[in-house]
């Protein structure tokens, strides 16, 4: 007996939109059989994973924080996977984008002023999108395939992050410790809450929230992006050009990962060290799919994906639980989600094998 997948014919338009809920219901199921076998009490740990980050204050200022590269790298994949591309390597454009933009508080720490801060932030975007490049250009000049050639460059550029702090960058007056010298107050992005972390990040997630809506929904550019992911050959007869898609795709992508970068680094941390990142670019990839590919839904659910980081961190604190119980959960959430997705335009089949009475092949039977 085998198992098929057969096509339906219609698909539920409701459950489209449900199947993130109903996976999430499902993670927390799964969750509290979880910490029942790591012997905590599972309301409590509930308590504390999911509803306690929300109650302080200055806790959804960090929520805030976290939901900001994620949300902002979300949004820039989700134009990728809806044209039919695959760049899974935004962690690495992450780094680029951190590592170009820091060229100038770290390199010419006397360039003090108003323009500095723009700059950073405008070589994080170059930086991010010439290393998105790179798969880019491989898939269309050779073929390559960009799942592999994008996700292998992310740790190429974490093993240069390493190197470059440890080495040229390393600060002069740090005492040995591998890391940049601290940015200067004009290289930092500006708070929105005095005494705070939450910078103004959070109004570039917005403004990137209604461009990609209003480029999806009202251009040329987004009905290429629709047709070439649902119908390429389609797309191809209209005289859309795949290959012209894939690049403005991955440079979007990488554009918006870099920028992400450069204010991670230019916000929360303040300087470069060897890690930047728990992960923000692969959890991003489970935000656009949790959203639904649209970016009112990758903000929403970028701020949920935002709280498993801060109640991961506070089951280390309080329950004594590893950090990895937390990628546990986005792993799961990520497999829900497309478990779901799947059932949504597939119907299971089992086929039992039935002999041929003359000897001769297998024939399957539904």
């Amino acid at each position: 007996m085998r198992i098929e997948l057969v096509r339906r014919a219609e698909h539920s338009r409701l459950m489209v939109w449900a199947s993130p809920l109903l996976a999430v219901a499902i993670t927390l199921v799964i969750a509290v059989g979880i910490f029942a076998a790591m012997g905590a009490d599972p309301l409590e740990a509930l308590y504390i994973f999911f509803v306690e980050p929300l109650t302080a204050g200055w806790s959804l200022q960090e929520l805030v924080v976290k939901a900001i590269p994620i949300t902002l790298i979300a949004i820039g994949l989700s134009l990728c996977y809806m044209s039919n591309t695959w760049n899974i390597g935004a962690e690495g454009q992450f780094t680029a984008g951190a590592i170009l933009g820091s060229l100038f508080p770290i390199v010419f720490p006397g360039w003090t002023g108003p323009l500095v801060l723009p700059a950073m932030l405008l070589f994080g975007i170059l930086g991010g999108m010439l290393y998105a490049a790179i798969p880019a250009l491989l898939k269309i000049r050779f073929g390559a395939n960009e799942i592999l050639t994008s996700l292998m460059l992310v740790y190429v550029a974490q093993l240069l992050l390493d190197w470059i702090v440890r080495g040229p960058w390393r600060n002069p007056d740090g005492y040995g410790f591998p890391e940049s010298r601290v940015f200067d107050a004009s290289a930092q992005m500006p708070l929105l809450v005095d005494g705070g972390r939450m910078h103004i990040g959070l109004v570039f997630v917005f403004v990137a929230v209604l461009v990609v809506w209003f480029t999806m929904g009202r251009t040329l550019t987004g009905f290429q992006i629709r047709v070439l992911g649902q119908a390429p050959r389609a797309g191809a007869f209209a005289g859309f050009s795949q290959n012209r898609m894939v690049l403005f795709t991955f440079l979007v992508s990488g554009g918006l990962a870099g920028l992400a970068g450069i204010m991670e680094v230019a916000g929360p941390i303040g300087q470069l060290r060897p890690s930047i990142s728990p992960g923000y670019g692969f959890t991003a990839i489970i935000v656009a799919f949790l959203g639904r590919l649209h970016p009112v839904g990758i903000l929403i659910a970028g701020f949920v994906l935002a709280l498993t980081y801060l109640g991961g961190e506070a089951a280390q604190v309080a329950l004594g639980m590893s950090d990895k119980v937390m990628r546990v959960f986005q792993g799961l959430l990520l497999f829900l989600v497309l478990a779901c997705d799947t059932l949504i335009y597939y119907r299971v089949r089992l086929v039992r094998p039935v002999a041929d009475p003359l000897g001769g092949a297998v024939h399957g039977r539904g």
